[in-house]
C-alpha cells in the first residue's frame, strides 16, 4: 500500500469525526466535555501529522528544490493546528473552549484539501509508486497495521 492511499484513509476517518464534532459542539455547554473532545482529536491528529511529516514530507524535502516552500506550509500548518487544540486545554467556560477547537477543525479541513489536491499529487509523481509503497510499509509498522505479506520485517 503506498503511504499517500493510507493517509487518505486516515482523512477519510477524520472527516467523519469533524463532522460529528461540527453537529455535536454547539449544544455541548461543560467545558470539561470540549476540552475532552479537543484532547481526542488532538492525540488522533497529532500522530497522523507526524506520520506525515516524518514519513512523507521529510522525503519530499530531501528530493531536491523546488519543495522547501510547500514542505514547510505543511509543516507549519500541522503546528497551528496542534497549537489551536493545545489552547482548547486552557480556555475558560464551554463557548471559549469551542472557538479554538471548531477553529482547528476548519484548519485541519482546510489543510487536507491541500494535501490531497497539491502535496500527494506531487509526492506520487517525486517519489514514486515503489518509494511510497516503502513508505506505507512504514507507516503499517508504525500504526501496527498488518498488511500481509507485502510488509517485510
Amino acid at each position: 500500500m503506498k503511504l499517500t492511499d493510507a493517509l487518505l484513509g486516515e482523512h477519510g476517518v477524520f472527516y467523519a469525526a469533524f463532522g460529528r464534532l461540527e453537529a455535536e459542539l454547539p449544544d455541548l455547554d461543560d467545558a470539561c466535555a470540549v476540552r475532552e473532545q479537543a484532547a481526542l482529536l488532538a492525540a488522533a491528529l497529532v500522530s497522523h501529522a507526524q506520520i506525515e511529516d516524518e514519513l512523507l514530507f521529510t522525503e519530499l524535502g530531501r528530493r531536491g528544490t523546488g519543495f522547501e516552500d510547500l514542505v514547510k506550509a505543511m509543516f507549519d500548518q500541522h503546528e497551528h493546528i496542534a497549537s489551536l487544540l493545545a489552547r482548547v486545554q486552557d480556555g475558560g467556560d464551554a463557548a471559549q473552549c469551542r472557538e479554538p477547537l471548531l477553529e482547528a477543525v476548519q484548519l485541519a479541513r482546510d489543510h487536507f484539501a491541500r494535501e490531497e489536491k497539491v502535496a500527494f499529487p506531487l509526492a506520487e509523481g517525486v517519489l514514486g509508486d515503489g518509494t511510497l509503497e516503502l513508505l506505507g510499509e512504514e507507516w503499517a509498522r508504525r500504526r501496527t497495521v498488518w498488511l500481509g505479506e507485502a510488509v517485510r520485517s
